[in-house]
C-alpha cells in the first residue's frame, strides 16, 4: 500500500448558501490523499500501474466547476468520481476549504474534510 497526496490546489469557484455568493464566487484549496497498492508501478515503472495524479487534478477542478451549496457535497462528488473512474484507490481523504469566508469576522479559512473507502464486493 501507498499514498499520493496531491496538496494545494488552487480553484475559483461559485459555492456557498448566500446568493452573494453564487454570484461572485470565492477562492478554493483542495487537497487530497489517495491509498492504493503502489508495489506494481514501482516494479514496471509504467504509468497505467499506478493512481494518475494528472488525472486526480482533473477530477478535482471539474467537480469544484459545478456550483453546490454546502462543501460536503462537492466533496463527496469527488471522493464518487474517484471510485468510479479509478479501480486502484483503495481509501481516499479529500479537504475543500473556503479561503476568507463570509461569515462575519477574521477567518482565514473554513475546511471541510472527508474519507471514504471502496465497498468490497464480498457479502
Amino acid at each position: 500500500m501507498g499514498i499520493i497526496k496531491v496538496e494545494n490546489i488552487r480553484v475559483f469557484a461559485y459555492h456557498g448558501c448566500l446568493k452573494e455568493e453564487t454570484k461572485i464566487g470565492s477562492d478554493y484549496r483542495v487537497d487530497l490523499e489517495v491509498k492504493a497498492d503502489l508495489q506494481t508501478s514501482a516494479v514496471t515503472d509504467k504509468l497505467g500501474d499506478t493512481v494518475d495524479y494528472v488525472f486526480l487534478n482533473k477530477v478535482i477542478k471539474e467537480e469544484m466547476e459545478i456550483a453546490s451549496h454546502l462543501l460536503e457535497t462537492v466533496a463527496k462528488r469527488i471522493l464518487n468520481r474517484i471510485f468510479n473512474e479509478d479501480k486502484l484507490v483503495k481509501k481516499a481523504t479529500v479537504w475543500v476549504s473556503k479561503l476568507n469566508p463570509p461569515i462575519g469576522g477574521d477567518v482565514e479559512r473554513v475546511t471541510i474534510k472527508m474519507t471514504d473507502k471502496r465497498k468490497s464486493n464480498f457479502l
